[in-house]
């Protein structure tokens, strides 16, 4: 199984720093966004901490051979790992309390399936045979809003208590990432961001520039990022793009 990638991280227009940050192994095939919270002194380093404990320790399992229910149960263990650093970093320097970070990781598996494991509201979406979904599943006050049919996704998305999160790293001792696993087929596209993108762009708007012909990945995450600058660039603005190859 072979893929290609490309990502983009952008300020967007508002904000005056970069708190997300994504991770890339395109050789291994670990990818990561993760969006900081906490101020830019803050956010930023709680993102980056994760990413670097997470991304090169699932790359270091996968080089050993090791996979299947025992890869998942390591990525698990570091990102609880990663939650602890957090924690401890916020705790020995002041100007860092209460930051913390969204994360979501997709590792395409040597046995050709893909593994998603998320906390937070950095979204991983799949588009398959020209059908688009999200795969994760958004931990945050309106979504549980939408569980229980108090709001529609259309309520939901431009609620003003959208932005608040029900779990995240770095803010309480334990953390619980939701894990999702299915095969990998030949000419999936996969995508990581930051709510900065999705808060921004429609799921069809998403689907369309994914969808479009062109001449590399990259030019598909410049133009997500584009796009949600365009339509108003409100938060940092993140897109990692997977493609598995024929």
């Amino acid at each position: 199984m072979k893929w290609e990638y490309a990502g983009r991280s952008d300020v967007g227009k508002v904000r005056q720093g970069n708190e997300d940050t994504f991770f890339a192994d395109g050789e291994r095939g670990v990818f990561i966004v993760a969006d900081g919270m906490g101020g830019h002194v803050a956010g930023e380093v709680a993102s980056q901490m994760v990413a670097d404990t997470v991304g090169p320790g699932v790359s270091r399992a996968l080089q050993d051979g090791v996979g299947g229910k025992e890869l998942t149960r390591r990525s698990l263990e570091l990102i609880e790992e990663a939650n602890r650093a957090v924690l401890s970093r916020a705790d020995s320097e002041p100007e860092k309390r209460g930051m913390g970070t969204t994360l979501t990781l997709l590792v395409l598996l040597p046995e050709s399936g893909y593994l998603f494991q998320q906390v937070g509201d950095s979204r991983g979406y799949l588009l398959r045979d020209g059908e688009f979904s999200q795969v994760t599943r958004d931990h945050t006050v309106v979504q549980q809003q939408v569980d229980r049919g108090a709001l529609t996704p259309e309520q939901a998305r431009d609620h003003p208590l959208s932005h608040i999160l029900t779990r995240a790293l770095g803010t309480e001792l334990n953390v619980e990432a939701d894990t999702y696993e299915d095969v990998v087929r030949p000419g999936d596209t996969y995508l990581l961001c930051s709510d900065g993108l999705s808060g921004m762009l429609t799921d069809t708007a998403i689907q369309e520039i994914l969808s479009r012909p062109t001449e590399g990945l990259q030019d598909v995450a410049d133009a997500l990022v584009d796009a949600a600058n365009e339509a108003g660039g409100l938060d940092n603005i993140t897109a990692v793009v997977v493609k598995v190859l024929d």
